[in-house]
């Protein structure tokens, strides 16, 4: 949905609407909870976060402060700012655990343990990633946004998040051989 598109439902929640909010909240706190939880690994922190970029975003509109253009962008930014301040406060995350719900539903148990191994094997390969090249990759391509989308999130040019993204994806896939070459080693 669009700012645009948006617009009657954004006015409204201007207006300290409940409804209006409430209908923010539940279409956007998924994706940022997910964009959130990509970031920092952990399920409840995850949730306090995500809730306190909603009251950052209750706030900002109470002080007049609030998107200028792109609302979905202001969020992840307001996100993105949010867990920036969490790294500052306690310092490097630990290490992601493995994610649940990426691990296909089906009956095959090997086919449940080799992409469980693979999800495993990327996480570890976007953690060695630079914190700009890992934000690039989990907009772009988990929370699936446009690069122009990207570019006001990090507050860069389009340009420069082609070339992020450009090195983010060539360091994955050498990342992502060299793992591979090194598990193959490993069975011969």
């Amino acid at each position: 949905m669009s700012t645009g598109d948006l617009k009657p439902l954004l006015d409204r929640a201007r207006q300290y609407d409940p409804g209006a909010l409430a209908e923010i909240y539940d279409q956007y706190a998924p994706k940022i909870y997910n964009y959130i939880y990509y970031r920092v690994g952990d399920a409840r922190l995850a949730e306090d976060l995500t809730a306190s970029v909603f009251l950052n975003v209750l706030e900002a509109i109470q002080s007049n402060r609030a998107w200028r253009t792109s609302f979905s962008g202001w969020l992840y930014r307001i996100a993105h700012n949010v867990v920036v301040d969490q790294f500052r406060r306690r310092g490097k995350l630990r290490e992601l655990p493995l994610d649940e719900r990426l691990v296909s539903m089906e009956e095959d148990p090997y086919k449940n343990a080799e992409l469980s191994l693979e999800v495993d094997s990327l996480k570890r390969a976007i953690r060695g990633l630079t914190s700009d090249q890992a934000e690039v990759i989990i907009l772009k391509f988990i929370e699936d946004l446009t690069n122009a989308e990207v570019a006001r999130i990090m507050g860069k040019t389009e340009g420069a998040i082609k070339s992020l993204q450009y090195r983010a994806l060539a360091s994955l896939r050498k990342k992502l051989k060299s793992e591979e070459k090194c598990v193959a080693d490993k069975r011969h």
